[in-house]
């Protein structure tokens, strides 16, 4: 079975994670990706942890690509990454805005050698803006688009999520971009260019709080992990760990107060209704934090379910990874590679019922498929490819 994107070949020119990982999703869904690194590899293939030498870093963001190296410092390189962008569907790159330019390949090139070629460019702050020149990483996007500041305790400091959420949204983006422009050249028979901003990208998923500034002045302030708009919604204590239940609208708190059963809650003038129990939160959350304390996750798990009030165990890391959820989801696969054994990454998210995605090729070491790909994709010789690895083109 062929993959949603069978026949598009891209070609990756990023690292760290949100390059990366667009093209990654790309590549699982049948798209061919071929990984541009320098002689060496990129510099996150070093970062820990490591699995007999190899970085999982990496591993977890290049699955279904084919690995091949460039010095793109060399001039004699830029010839031959021209000719691959002549053989490219895409190009996704996350350099600095005006990297590109400085490699004597700016869009404008890049469309001279292919028309049809869409340019994919994923950055800080976007092509744009007194910013562009600014250096980004994860948690700089999370400060700069006002995430961090409405993360935390009400009397903590702004915190920064656990995880890289900016480069993982802004890769999700990159994917819908180059889709879009994929979409476009079929009925325009042009290429575009594909401008991702990490910042936007969070600055998008921000909710109601920048137009509530706009219009109404609103700051919005850190609430920890307790919801905004409606009450009892928070993470509450158990006996074994933690819980996060949200019984915070009108329909739903009637059903926590008969789980709890203190079915009388609902006529206290306090929590009789979503506003009133927001302007008690403290009350109702000592209520409901005195009843969740007294039960184990699993007894509140039965009861919860039992009465339709969404919840969860706030699970850790080995509880979810080890859970049937993600077994049945197939959400931790395993894959084999010749160099760095069986190694378990996240499975596919993208659930297609006809073209499923699927995990074709483990990551590769850096250049591993140089041969391979220069004789199929560029018609090169044995004896131009040993030529171009004497000269240290590749």
């Amino acid at each position: 079975m062929t993959g949603a994107l069978d026949g598009i070949r891209i070609l990756d020119l990023s690292r760290f994670i949100a390059g990366p990982l667009c093209c990654q999703i790309l590549g699982d869904m049948g798209a061919e990706v071929i990984k541009v690194e320098r002689p060496g590899g990129e510099d996150a293939r070093r970062f820990t942890p490591l699995h007999n030498g190899h970085s999982i870093y990496t591993m977890i963001y290049n699955r279904n690509k084919h690995g091949i190296t460039l010095d793109t410092r060399n001039p004699e390189a830029i010839e031959v990454l021209e000719k691959l962008v002549a053989e490219c569907d895409v190009v996704v790159e996350n350099y600095r805005p005006g990297t590109m330019a400085a490699m004597g390949l700016p869009y404008e090139r890049l469309r001279e050698i292919n028309p049809r070629v869409i340019l994919t460019s994923i950055s800080g702050f976007g092509q744009t803006g007194p910013n562009t020149q600014r250096a980004l990483f994860d948690a700089i996007a999370q400060a700069a688009s006002g995430l961090m500041s409405v993360t935390g305790e009400p009397d903590g400091a702004p915190m920064m999520a656990g995880t890289f959420v900016a480069d993982y949204i802004s890769a999700f983006h990159g994917v819908m971009g180059t889709l879009l422009a994929l979409q476009g050249r079929d009925r325009t028979g042009r290429g575009q260019h594909v401008d991702i901003s990490c910042v936007d990208a969070l600055f998008a998923c921000m909710g109601t709080h920048p137009s509530a500034y706009a219009m109404l002045g609103k700051v919005p302030e850190r609430t920890g992990s307790c919801d905004q708009i409606t009450v009892p919604a928070n993470v509450y204590p158990a006996s074994d760990g933690h819980v996060y239940l949200h019984a915070g609208t009108d329909p739903m708190f009637p059903r926590l107060a008969r789980a709890m059963g203190r079915p009388g809650l609902v006529d206290d003038e306090r929590f009789g209704d979503s506003v009133n129990r927001l302007a008690n939160v403290e009350a109702i959350d000592e209520i409901v934090s005195a009843w969740t304390a007294k039960h184990t996750r699993a007894e509140l798990a039965e009861r919860l379910t039992a009465a339709g009030v969404p919840f969860s165990e706030v699970a850790t890391v080995p509880e979810v990874v080890d859970s049937p959820q993600v077994a049945a989801r197939e959400m931790m696969l395993d894959v084999t590679h010749p160099e760095f054994g069986t190694v378990s990454l996240p499975g596919i998210p993208i659930k297609l019922s006809d073209t499923p995605g699927e995990v074709r090729k483990p990551p590769p070491v850096a250049g591993e498929d140089n041969d391979e790909v220069y004789r199929r994709v560029l018609g090169l010789s044995t004896e131009d490819i040993e030529a171009m690895r004497a000269g240290g083109v590749i």
